[in-house]
């Protein structure tokens, strides 16, 4: 029985043939299944006469058949279903258990390199099992889990480069790439000046009022409590290794000047307590002292981490509070991460060890200084003057208010469902070879231009920030405020297919240089790139915050973190959009002004928002193949409609894995080709004499792994 799956023809029988072949392997049938997606996988049968691990069974069988011919499933049974005629009933066989993900065949780790990258992407991604061909992406990587990927690797004295794993997404792929990292940052204790950093510019251009209340903020829940000992440890300690969290911040005659304060000159961090455990229910006045943590920062005197732990009768409730000034989602990731050790290795009676220092903040800004005179900069900022210079019309609005303050924001915050937010994070990708953040924009440009009206739409998208742009340095475990802030804009042109809009969004996001890096260095540092664009909505995906304590026994509270900034700032944004996946859902939240939209108006938006992403991700899971865009081929220059065309008139158009230029000798070859259809000069033979017989299906299976190889 021949079936087809994945692009690829596959005989039934022959995988049949290679698992008797297998050691122990008594009976053996495969099928044809589909699984909750749609898509058809293979599932194996088998009678064993000893003990079989699932593993052993997937590594014979790929010794003998390519990746693709090894079953996703395999069911062991105690005797097969039989017929009447004493023939394997089919229809008799057990249905497999389809929760399990699609994997690729489980190969184990050969080299240390690889050991270290799978404990690494276990931890990081939350994964189990994880073999050498695993895709990183199909496991729900993407750009910010690449970052702790690489961290962890440091920690184990390897380099990795971000830009590799987007490359070379399986572990077998990506170990050869793998260095040891033979540079050990300093680290001693930053003190002294530091240079202000592009968002940091952007946030004193922007905040004229109350610059002090600026603030990130989590609160953390400790079922079994806080003991208070250990937690000052912990934080004094997270003062003393960060050297950022020392930063204060004071006016100069040119506008704002940073400086680190030294550790034993400085109070690192503030702590309130408060006993709630007589109160039934302790929301409000946890409410209330957060606002007042919230409020009290002094940028030019500090301390700017604080912190209210509040004893309540179902355990404790752990506010941290830090200015935006020096934190930002990956620095929280890393502070997370060492609380939670910190405070164990403390309650322990240990002292506290967190792992060695990236390099300083202060350094990576006065690179990004030196970084803004260069060459690169000055290549960039004809891309930055092309994009200010597109034709982007306001968004409507209920009322014609244009200067809103803190004070008039409200929210609507739209939800998926945990199965959506699987199949978005480890499925859809496949179809057009996205990361997440495509999907997002592509359902939100969609849905703002059906609400609008509009077909371009302007986006300040904020990015992490730590792209490796400076040779020799690491950032990966550094803690500070490295946001990049740039426009986007997205084109939304009526009448097309949904494929049409997902390829040239990520298109457009590919041929962003360096992800938008380079965009702030060139405006606040080299001074020679003016601003014209003022994008009305800004757009940032956090990722997902909650799997960074999944590990520990601390969680996220359920109660409020307070206000985190002034009621009287200027709204800075029209629309202010933030994602977030939390407990397995993901999450977008719009920020509006009510002097602006009635409540009405956005909600209409948001179920714009949900529906149309839900119609994404359902079209990405149920394409069975897989289609490249421009960015993914190595011939360059081509459009989305080119390669299109291009692929239309190949006759295996899903199994195409790459388009590239041809060499010269080959243009040379094509030429002579044309000019003469009938010449034979370029083909090549070789005969061979052979003794015995040639075992036809033997040859036929060797040359087709030839084919796979090469």
């Amino acid at each position: 029985e021949q079936v087809k799956i994945r692009g690829y023809r596959i005989e039934l029988g022959e995988i049949e043939a290679a698992l008797h072949q297998a050691e122990a392997i008594k009976e053996a049938v495969v099928i044809a299944i589909e699984d909750v997606h749609g898509f058809k996988q293979l599932c194996a049968y088998y009678v064993s006469g000893q003990p079989l691990t699932v593993s052993r069974l997937r590594e014979q069988l790929s010794h003998a058949l390519p990746g693709y011919m090894v079953p996703a499933y395999f069911i062991e049974l105690e005797k097969m279903p039989l017929t009447s005629n004493g023939k394997i009933n089919r229809k008799g066989l057990p249905a497999p258990d389809l929760r399990l993900q699609d994997r690729a065949e489980y190969k184990a780790p050969r080299t240390k390199v690889e050991e270290i990258l799978i404990s690494a992407w276990e931890a990081v991604l939350g994964a189990e099992n994880v073999g050498i061909l695993d895709n990183f992406f199909d496991l729900g990587g993407d750009s910010i889990k690449s970052i702790q990927v690489s961290s962890r690797l440091n920690q184990q004295g390897y380099k990795m480069e971000i830009k590799h794993l987007f490359q070379y997404a399986t572990i077998a792929e990506l170990s050869p790439h793998i260095e040891q990292n033979l540079r050990i940052p300093d680290q001693r204790e930053v003190k002294g000046k530091v240079s202000l950093t592009p968002i940091q510019h952007w946030f004193f251009d922007q905040t004229t009022v109350d610059p002090h209340y600026y603030n990130q903020a989590v609160m953390l829940y400790a079922p079994q409590g806080f003991q208070e000992s250990p937690l000052r440890q912990t934080l004094q300690k997270l003062g003393e290794h960060h050297d950022a969290l020392r930063m204060m911040f004071r006016t100069a005659d040119n506008g704002y000047e940073a400086w680190n304060a030294e550790i034993a000159q400085s109070e690192l961090y503030h702590l309130e307590v408060m006993n709630l455990k007589g109160e039934a229910d302790p929301g409000p006045a946890i409410e209330a002292k957060a606002n007042e943590i919230q409020g009290s920062m002094r940028l030019s005197g500090g301390p700017l981490m604080k912190a209210g732990l509040f004893q309540c009768t179902d355990g404790d409730h752990l506010l941290i509070v830090i200015h935006h000034l020096i934190v930002d989602g990956v620095s929280w990731r890393i502070l997370l991460e060492d609380i939670a050790s910190g405070y164990r290795q403390a309650e322990n009676g240990q002292e506290i060890q967190l792992p060695q220092k990236t390099d300083s903040f202060r350094l990576w800004a006065e690179r990004l200084s030196e970084y803004a005179q260069s060459a690169a900069i000055k290549q960039e900022q004809e891309y930055w003057t092309q994009i200010e210079q597109s034709d982007v019309k306001p968004l409507p609005k209920d009322f014609h208010e244009t200067r809103t303050f803190s004070k008039d924001s409200e929210t609507v915050t739209v939800e998926w469902t945990k199965e959506e937010t699987e199949l978005l994070l480890k499925q859809a990708n496949r179809a057009y070879n996205t990361e997440i953040n495509d999907l997002l924009l592509t359902s939100l440009g969609l849905s703002i231009s059906h609400w609008s009206g509009l077909e371009q739409i302007a986006v300040h998208l904020e990015g992490h920030g730590r792209e490796q742009i400076i040779p020799d340095m690491d950032i990966s475990r550094t803690v500070g405020w490295f946001t990049s802030l740039y426009p986007v804009v997205l084109h939304t042109q009526q009448g097309k297919e949904i494929s049409y809009y997902i390829k040239t969004t990520k298109e457009g996001l590919r041929q962003i240089p360096h992800k938008g890096i380079g965009y702030g260095i060139a405006r606040y540092l080299s001074s020679s790139m003016p601003a014209k664009m003022s994008p009305e909505i800004s757009f940032n995906y956090l990722g997902q915050f909650d799997q960074d304590l999944q590990h520990h026994e601390i969680q996220l509270s359920p109660y409020s973190c307070g206000a985190d900034s002034s009621e009287n700032q200027v709204r800075p944004y029209v629309l202010n959009i933030n994602g977030m996946i939390s407990k397995g859902r993901l999450m977008l939240t719009i920020s509006y002004s009510n002097k602006q939209y009635v409540r009405e108006t956005i909600k209409r938006l948001s179920a714009f928002i949900q529906s149309g992403l839900r119609t994404i991700i359902e079209h990405c899971v149920h394409k069975e193949q897989s289609e490249l865009t421009p960015s993914d081929i190595l011939l360059k220059g081509m459009t989305v409609d080119e390669l299109d065309q291009l692929l239309i008139q190949l006759p295996h158009a899903g199994e195409i894995e790459n388009v590239y230029p041809l060499t010269p000798m080959q243009k040379g070859m094509l030429f002579h080709s044309m000019l003469d259809e009938d010449s034979s000069s370029y083909f090549e033979q070789a005969s061979f004499d052979l003794q015995g017989e040639l075992e036809i299906d033997r040859f036929a299976a060797s040359l087709e792994r030839l084919f796979e190889k090469y």
